[in-house]
């Protein structure tokens, strides 16, 4: 009898060609972290339940009823014990995602699975054999967490199992005509950026700024030659970290032979610029942009970065920090399926401060695993960097790849600050009424529209997430032009100025938040170290009728600590000091949701922790702002025609982000929606809505905040 694994009008592929090919995928995936017989034995078993006579009637027929197929070779792994009973949670899992270890009580549950009666799917025997497993999955150590290390590799085989499952299936549906592109080779992209530095590094003089800037690329080239592991990359702004950071990781992956560069960022508008950068360096084909307002799937021109953003195979990625660390611990064949695709490369964590602290622990652990188990180098990139020494499990080698680094900050040095203690709202009106150039920056969109209301007149402006991205875009040209100029400019704004947004200011005054948000602040001043530092002056202060800020309470009383012990806050030492505080007194909570603990020998909860591992977790409703006429013909497209990627794409930069109803009675959410203000777009779509008083936004500031609506964290 010949059994079918999948038909395609004529041609059919059988099971045993499917499992081969599938298994010789996984294994050439899973070999690039040396576990290659483990890619292929779980390759070749994900199948067999397609040997069901159930199953082979349902294809031969093209049926649509559902046969499960995934169980029997699940049940296989149980039954032959000791380590294949690690492949059953991917196998079992290969479609509907890796269950969590249960009883056999919860069906969905691996042990539930072991647990199921399936179709009769034993003339597997005839044709295929299980391959043997000789190797230990992990290295088994003692002052490691073996509990996490194991289910990493179990998340590892899976991901290989499932991006060949697909690759293969794919490669059959399509007569082999996939539309892949797979980039071009690193050594050509080094080749690339070295012909684009060669003029920079003939700059030998250290006494001005382009001649720090080489020094730290140098560097930062030879570094490239060293073993892999764990790097940092510790460089004050404005010394060039974008480029260092790239030619240390193109270097090094030559070197080692490494696969690909995936730049980590947590802000999107940092991440659009900086991929902006490597495809002018590097080409177009060879660089992945990778979050959220990216869609590749409205073009055919597009159609292999489409294919792409699945599985990750083009040599330079940029993604967020969500997209990075949430696939890591997710559970969906979706998610995990490019994760294998990490090993073996370099990842650049840009601004590394961001680390989320409620999932600190777990982020750690996981990038521990890739540098130990999956020949990964790490760079932390920023000029605030956090005091990670005491969170690894184990002690770390650390390299940094910036010479000279106190001497760096010093030469560097572009502002003074001055810590000008309490003042109230009226008394900050009156010093930025002074001001003609300045920018200041507070905790809160409500206290920004306050602030800017006291001062609105020629040259003055708002900016914050009350205001829609199309919005903000159009009043930050009318900022650079003002400033490029030389005209009154004063910017009253929130933290999202604080990265990705390139503006230079004579002063900057900063409401006291965490201290590396406020160097991060100090950077928009004297950007450009055009003026004098003793005359570029960054004003800290607190309102003396701020209210608590709860998602930020710990690192404003942390930083207050902080200030009155140190008189200069960018100092080496101080960030350090800051952030071992942080995280003392964060304690437990560093891992908030016991992501750590779900993983116990052989019985893991990954299911579980996909749904609790979630960087971004705040209660918020999209409300799309219809002023503009694109927008308003956008919205009307939306609601005759539905709901698309596409069309959400497109309708991101007319949005703006509210909390809802579990910020409580008093929300802007409650406020807008008990008012009649806003109504629901689509029943396709949960917490969408479109603002119907266009009254309540302004061309100045915005959405009207009537309500207070916490700082806003960016990603």
């Amino acid at each position: 009898m010949k059994y079918i694994a999948h038909k395609e009008q004529e041609r059919e592929q059988t099971i045993k060609e499917h499992l081969c090919g599938t298994a010789q995928l996984a294994d050439e995936f899973a070999e690039k972290f040396g576990k290659g017989e483990w890619g292929y034995c779980c390759g070749k078993m994900h199948d067999i339940g397609k040997y069901s006579q159930e199953f082979q009637e349902k294809i031969k027929k093209n049926t649509n009823k559902m046969i499960d197929h995934s169980t029997a070779g699940a049940k296989i792994c149980k039954e032959l014990g000791g380590y294949y009973q690690i492949l059953s949670y991917c196998i079992a899992g290969h479609h509907a995602g890796l269950p969590d270890y249960g009883n056999t009580g919860i069906a969905s549950s691996l042990c539930g699975r072991y647990n199921k009666k399936i179709y009769d799917y034993q003339a597997y025997k005839d044709e295929i054999e299980i391959p043997k497993l000789q190797t230990d999955p992990i290295p088994f150590r003692g002052d490691k967490n073996n509990d996490f290390a194991l289910a990493t590799f179990i998340r590892m085989i899976y991901s290989c199992l499932v991006d060949a499952d697909f690759l293969d299936t794919e490669f059959f549906m399509k007569n082999g005509k996939t539309e892949r592109e797979f980039g071009e080779p690193l050594e050509v992209l080094w080749k690339r950026l070295e012909k684009h530095i060669l003029k920079w590094l003939e700059n030998d003089d250290t006494d001005t700024i382009n001649g720090r800037r080489t020094e730290i690329l140098k560097n930062c080239i030879k570094e490239g030659e060293d073993e892999k592991g764990i790097f940092r990359l510790t460089v004050p702004t404005g010394g060039g970290k974008t480029i260092a950071s790239l030619a240390f990781a193109l270097k090094h992956a030559v070197k080692h032979g490494m696969d690909r560069i995936i730049y980590v960022i947590p802000y999107t508008s940092i991440i659009e610029q900086n991929a902006q950068i490597f495809r002018d360096i590097l080409g177009e084909q060879n660089v992945l942009e990778n979050h959220c307002n990216v869609d590749y799937s409205n073009s055919e021109e597009f159609k292999p970065m489409q294919l792409a953003s699945e599985n990750w195979d083009k040599p330079v990625i940029v993604t967020t920090n969500v997209q990075f660390f949430e696939s890591l611990f997710s559970n969906k064949s979706s998610k995990c399926r490019k994760i294998h695709n990490i090993a073996n490369s370099v990842i650049i964590l840009d601004e590394a401060q961001m680390l989320s602290l409620d999932y600190l622990k777990p982020c750690t652990a996981m990038l521990e695993e890739l540098v130990d188990n999956y020949k990964t180098s790490i760079v932390l990139c920023t000029a605030t960097q956090p005091a990670l020494d005491e969170i690894w499990s184990v002690k770390k080698q650390i390299t940094e790849l910036c010479p000279r680094v106190e001497e760096q900050f010093r030469f560097l040095k572009r502002v003074e600050y001055q810590n000008i203690g309490n003042i109230s709202k009226k008394k900050l009106a009156e010093k930025l009424k002074e001001e003609t150039n300045a920018l200041c920056i507070v905790n809160t969109k409500k206290c920004a529209q306050e602030l800017y209301r006291m001062l609105e007149g020629e040259g003055v402006y708002h900016l914050s997430t009350s205001m829609y991205p199309n919005h903000r875009k159009s009043i930050l040209k009318k900022i650079r032009e003002r400033l490029a100029e030389k005209r009154k400019c004063v910017v009253i704004a929130t933290s999202l100025v604080e990265a990705g947004v390139d503006l230079d200011f004579k002063h900057v005054y900063r409401q006291i938040a965490g201290i590396d948000s406020m160097i991060q602040a100090a950077g928009r001043c004297n950007r450009e170290g055009k003026n004098k530092t003793s005359d570029s002056n960054v004003y800290l202060f607190e309102f003396d009728d701020a209210g608590i800020i709860r998602s930020q309470s710990l690192q404003i009383d942390t930083a207050k600590s902080i200030l009155s012990d140190y008189e200069e806050i960018a100092d080496l030492d101080c960030i350090t000091d800051y952030f071992s505080r942080l995280y003392h007194h964060r304690g437990e909570t560093l891992d908030k949701k016991n992501i750590m603990n779900e993983f116990k020998r052989i019985k893991c909860n990954f299911e579980t922790v996909a749904k609790n591992f979630k960087l971004i977790e705040q209660d918020t409703r999209t409300i799309f702002i219809n002023i503009e006429s694109e927008a308003e013909n956008l919205l009307q497209e939306i609601k005759s025609k539905g709901i698309s990627k596409e069309r959400m794409r497109r309708a991101g930069q007319y949005c703006i982000q509210v909390f809802g109803n579990e910020s409580g009675k008093n929300s802007l959410f409650n406020h807008l929606y008990g008012a009649g203000m806003i109504r629901p777009v689509s029943g396709e779509m949960k917490d969408f809505y479109e603002l119907v008083s266009l009254e309540q936004y302004s061309e100045s500031c915005g959405l009207e905040m009537t309500i207070d609506d916490e700082m806003a964290l960016f990603f």
